[in-house]
């Protein structure tokens, strides 16, 4: 009975807060606010705060991104910056890669010292190494699996993959470099006999092979049942071995991303779109893979937006290639021909095709001709006299 007395006499801080008639509405929850934000505060390391404040690091940034840096014990501030610095990096650079990177400030220098090492296996100088870490200092600092890291850096480089190609990988795909090596020579080997087994040879596989690693090595991250499933379905779909070489050769490792189901599903929708026969179909694929490789979603917005600027089906599947082309690339070099009093929907659509390249070189091709003058100002009149 005195314990309930006592309860209903002194109520809790919270429901204090909560009761006062005079305070908005929002000022608990701020209060509540202020006092965890105080008490995380207390936590951080001072001397991790003031050393990074030394080397000019905005805390703020650090605090957003990845604050948990801050509470740790144990940092290598100084270490970190003493390797960046031999390597070449000012202040400015210094304070750029420890706020996009913090975590950068909790590896061993031992540890980051041995990625340096290895980075440098395919970088040519110190100079060119930092630019990398400046540019991807995420993935150089990612400073686990460092033994296998190497044995699949000197793999590819014994593979013959250039230091400049292994230096993109490392940056821009350092998965394929986690996996155990033995699991990467095992890809390799099985995309070299798919490659064989549909008619290709041995001496233009080892090209193939480097273009599709530089290109798509996220392929080493597939299984060797999907690589199998998806030529096996591709046969079944009526392809010979020489056009399965054929998509190999122009969609490189992208086909073999792509399942079964995705691919049936691309096809159907081709063959309603243009009404056409299986084998009309194929020669429409063999000239444009993309058929294959893009989802039914991307195929149809592609299609709506070259119906949209006055493209018919028939100049559609005269030029297939024109579907790899984003609905924003097709407006943009629709209104550059338009300007010259070029009208695609009456002309074909080899003019909008092709890369960024190619289409500017079509255009100056157009241009010259519009400009170009009906007589030759220099040479003389042929004028009877």
């Amino acid at each position: 009975m005195l314990w309930k007395l006592l309860m209903r006499s002194q109520p809790c801080r919270l429901c204090s807060f909560r009761k006062m008639p005079s305070a908005p509405k929002y000022r608990p929850f701020v209060a509540c606010f202020t006092y965890t934000t105080d008490r995380l505060s207390s936590k951080e390391n001072i001397r991790t705060v003031e050393t990074l404040y030394k080397f000019s690091v905005d805390i703020r940034k650090i605090r957003r991104l990845k604050g948990w840096v801050l509470l740790e014990d144990e940092t290598y501030v100084e270490e970190i910056v003493n390797i960046l610095q031999e390597l070449g990096a000012n202040e400015t650079a210094v304070a750029s890669i420890l706020e996009r990177c913090p975590e950068a400030i909790v590896c061993s220098p031992t540890a980051v010292n041995t990625q340096r090492n290895l980075w440098q296996l395919v970088c040519k100088n110190e100079e060119e190494l930092i630019k990398l870490i400046e540019q991807f200092p995420e993935s150089f600092f990612t400073v686990k699996d460092q033994e296998n890291q190497k044995l699949n850096v000197l793999f590819f480089q014994e593979l013959g993959l250039k230091n400049v190609v292994i230096s993109r990988l490392l940056t821009t795909a350092s998965n394929i470099f986690h996996n155990p090596v033995e699991k990467n020579k095992q890809m390799i080997r099985i995309l070299q006999e798919s490659y064989l087994a549909v008619g290709g040879s041995e001496a233009n596989m080892k090209v193939w092979l480097l273009k599709l690693l530089s290109q798509n090595p996220f392929i080493l991250l597939n299984s060797s049942a999907a690589i199998k499933e998806t030529l096996g379905f591709l046969q079944e779909q009526g392809f010979t071995n020489f056009e399965i070489l054929q998509l190999l050769s122009k969609l490189k490792g992208f086909l073999f991303q792509l399942c079964p189901r995705s691919i049936q599903n691309s096809i159907s929708f081709s063959k309603n779109a243009f009404k056409c026969t299986d084998h009309d179909l194929k020669e429409l694929v063999l000239k444009c893979p993309a058929l294959l490789y893009y989802s039914v979603p991307v195929l149809e917005e592609r299609m709506q937006g070259l119906l949209k600027e006055g493209i018919s089906i028939a100049q559609i599947k005269e030029t297939p290639m024109v579907l790899e082309l984003t609905p924003q690339i097709v407006q943009y070099r629709i209104r550059k021909l338009n300007s010259l009093g070029y009208r695609i929907k009456d002309g074909h659509l080899a003019n909008l095709n092709g890369s960024k390249k190619e289409f500017e070189a079509n255009f100056g091709k157009i241009q010259a001709k519009k400009v170009r003058p009906l007589f030759n100002p220099v040479a003389p009149l042929n004028v009877e006299e």
